[in-house]
């Protein structure tokens, strides 16, 4: 397994570089479902030893990013159905939640730049890159609850991404998109207009859809 490690940050923890970056990739779903992992092969990838390795991997668990058994094996989570449309009832509970609180300061540099990430997510979407897709998609995201300014909420938020990073990687395989998600769209034009029912109503529709086609 290639992980394409990034240089450290010479004044980062070992441990600290390493939850980082593997912690990005899971939510940008680089890597699969079920996809298993070791200690040892970790440590050589990003080279260090097995304890800063350890340390990263046992944050990433508690996360729900990384499953660890009995035996001591680590994998990428296998979402059951159930997990599935519980993870997406909680983010349209917290996103449109987010969304509603970050609307009263939804300047026009705030549109402009999410209709600027809405671009790269159809560029991702013709280049047929998962991962570009994703990341993409939850910058988008992202971008709009900063404005919330609810920093507790927001890292909620992420923990449920982090969760589904790998199963929407293989719900992005399932679904073969052509085109941007058009809930982007009608969430940019309700932050245009001031429309707060159209604007939770939008977010909603655009955290769930996709998840519950998977579970179903």
């Amino acid at each position: 397994m290639i992980l394409n490690t990034r240089p450290a940050d010479p004044g980062m923890p070992a441990h600290d570089h390493v939850y980082r970056h593997l912690r990005s990739r899971v939510m940008h779903g680089d890597l699969p479902p079920g996809q298993a992992l070791t200690l040892r092969g970790i440590g050589r990838e990003y080279e260090v030893s097995m304890t800063p390795a350890r340390e990263a991997v046992r944050r990433l668990v508690a996360e729900g990013a990384f499953t660890m058994s009995a035996s001591g094996r680590v994998s990428t989570p296998e979402l059951s159905n159930e997990r599935i449309e519980e993870l997406a009832a909680l983010r349209a509970l917290i996103e449109v939640e987010l969304a509603s609180r970050a609307l009263p300061r939804a300047h026009l540099a705030l549109i402009e730049r999410l209709q600027t990430i809405n671009n790269a997510v159809g560029e991702a979407v013709t280049q047929r890159n998962a991962v570009s897709y994703i990341r993409a998609n939850l910058e988008f995201h992202r971008t709009l609850y900063l404005r919330a300014q609810a920093p507790a909420m927001l890292a909620m938020a992420e923990t449920v991404w982090l969760q589904m990073g790998p199963t929407m990687r293989a719900l992005y395989g399932r679904l073969r998109r052509t085109e941007p998600p058009q809930f982007h769209r009608l969430i940019i034009a309700a932050l245009r207009a001031g429309d707060e029912p159209g604007l939770r109503l939008a977010v909603r529709s655009d955290v769930t859809q996709g998840l519950r086609m998977l579970a179903g």
